[in-house]
């Protein structure tokens, strides 16, 4: 049997449980306030008749007679008619009506007139009433005994005993428990479809599932959010956050997100917008994190039960893919450069193999004087690391396509060399795409200086560009809002990506000057400091100080 069925037999044993006890109880409370009712109506008739002055001076007489009355003396008496007219008029079962010695002086039998009651009457000649159920000569009824008093008042000197036979006492008691069963009928078929409604309710509610399925359902939810890297959110068909793993809360920066709406969340509004509108987005920069968010709908039976989004952290990729296309470029730039050196030694080879001593020297005198491969950067002789002069030169000839130079700034001073290449080139090499960009966009002369500076292990960088510089208010290393933003700062996530590169260093990227003031080198000038990544500077000091 399923658990809604089950249930709702339950429900109905003990709505049917309580309806019998109710009926029961009410039965009882009836028949005791008909009871009652009885009891009190033969106690005011008797009270009535007792106090009546001819009652009270006929009984005065006759219980001041010494002798035994006569039956049929008393059959046409006044008390009997008296009796007789009550009874009639209050379809009582009896009206009697006796002297101080229990001496019937009326009773709605004639041959009983004269005889002596057969309940006992002590108690009302003792003053008392008397109110009970008790069985006489006309069967068990329901009887009031009242004391009749002297004229004067002197005491008791009989009773008056009314009675109300039992079936018509309970003569109205089957309409009423007739209206009881009634009510409890209707209570029970209410109850019954509040049940059904309730049953189908759960059912709709719980997609089917019965309770032992729901907790397998909820362990495995538990081992699945718990035994994955991924976060998971899922939201109910309102965009109410109903699952949150701890994953999730902590690549979004959230907490108690569980029972919130997904607007009211502080999440980029970029997120917002992707999940409402279903669609994936592979990088988004949430604090210092890089995401992808994918959202999949959840249905089921074609009702639709809201969203699952799930988050990964793709920043290690990110900074991984940064690091690696400066690495190629640099690869590029050595390929090139080696292909032009084995070549020029070929020409070397072949004028000594000519025999034309003097041109080989002259021509070897040439590349010692300028370098063995043309490079566009001015200045770059005052780098001495290889790999850096290799990125320049890279950079410089992608620039030159944009109509860009690069250049050396004459401050630049690094003793030393790269430690932790991919770090220097993934930093600096998007700081010089992002100045390529801006000079670009510039006025002539389209340039680009790039300054290095060694601070003890740490190498320092500044890129100045000659663009139109940065629009006042606008927050570089904020995430592009959507793609297609053309924002010539900050675009997609290098920006962002780059400062947390350096901040897991120990370093920091930071905006020196916005630029924008008119001029014709107006751009901004951005700065890195990383840490950690030169190495044999203090040696190669001390070596200068010998």
């Amino acid at each position: 049997m399923r658990f809604t069925t089950r249930l709702f037999v339950v429900q109905l044993a003990v709505v049917a449980t309580v309806l019998l006890v109710c009926t029961a109880a009410f039965a009882v409370i009836a028949v005791t306030q008909v009871r009652n009712a009885a009891e009190e109506n033969a106690l005011n008739i008797a009270r009535s008749v007792a106090a009546t002055p001819e009652v009270r001076t006929a009984v005065a007489r006759w219980s001041d007679d010494p002798g035994t009355p006569a039956g049929a003396e008393l059959a046409d008496g006044p008390l009997q008619l008296t009796a007789l007219a009550v009874a009639e008029r209050t379809d009582a079962l009896f009206v009697v009506v006796t002297d101080d010695h229990g001496i019937r002086l009326a009773h709605p039998n004639p041959q009983r007139l004269g005889e002596t009651v057969s309940t006992p009457f002590d108690r009302v000649l003792a003053g008392e009433e008397v109110v009970d159920w008790e069985v006489g000569t006309l069967g068990r009824s329901a009887r009031a005994k009242v004391p009749v008093l002297a004229p004067d008042g002197s005491g008791p000197v009989g009773e008056v005993s009314v009675g109300f036979e039992e079936g018509s006492v309970l003569d109205d008691l089957p309409a009423v428990l007739l209206a009881i069963g009634v009510a409890a009928l209707l209570a029970l078929g209410v109850g019954i479809a509040a049940g059904s409604v309730l049953r189908r309710r759960w059912e709709k509610t719980t997609l089917g599932l019965q309770p032992e399925e729901l907790t397998a359902l909820v362990q495995q939810q538990t081992a699945v959010l718990d035994g994955v890297g991924d976060g998971v959110l899922a939201l109910d068909e309102s965009g109410v956050v109903r699952v949150a793993s701890e994953a999730a809360e902590r690549l979004l920066g959230l907490t108690g997100s569980v029972g919130q709406p997904l607007a009211a969340l502080p999440l980029p509004d970029t997120i917002v917008s992707a999940v409402e509108h279903g669609l994936p987005m592979h990088h988004v920069v949430v604090g210092h994190r890089v995401l992808a968010v994918d959202v999949h709908p959840v249905r089921r039976d074609g009702r639709e039960l809201g969203d699952v989004v799930i988050v990964r952290d793709h920043t290690d990729v990110a900074e991984l893919g940064e690091q690696l296309s400066s690495v190629q470029t640099v690869t590029g730039a050595l390929r090139v450069q080696r292909h032009e050196f084995s070549n020029r030694l070929h020409v070397a080879a072949g004028l000594i193999d000519a025999e034309r001593i003097a041109d080989a020297r002259a021509f070897l005198d040439e590349l010692l004087e300028r370098g063995s491969v043309p490079i566009a950067v001015a200045g770059i002789e005052r780098v001495d690391d290889l790999f850096l002069q290799a990125l320049l030169a890279a950079k410089a000839t992608e620039a030159a396509a944009s109509g860009v130079s690069i250049a050396v700034g004459d401050d630049t001073l690094v003793l030393g060399e790269l430690a932790r290449v991919e770090d220097a080139a993934a930093v600096v090499g998007n700081l010089i795409d992002n100045a390529v960009t801006a000079a670009a966009r510039g006025a002539e002369p389209r340039r680009v200086e790039v300054t290095f500076f060694g601070d003890g292990d740490a190498l320092v960088t500044t890129v100045a560009d000659s663009g139109p510089g940065v629009p006042a208010g606008r927050d570089v290393f904020a995430p592009a809002a959507e793609p297609a933003d053309d924002r010539i700062r900050g675009r997609g996530i290098g920006l962002p990506l780059s400062r947390e590169l350096a901040r897991r260093l120990g370093g920091d990227v930071w905006l020196i000057d916005p630029g924008g003031s008119g001029s014709a080198a107006s751009g901004a000038v951005f700065a890195a400091r990383l840490p950690g990544v030169l190495r044999g500077a203090e040696p190669h000091l001390e070596e200068d100080d010998s």
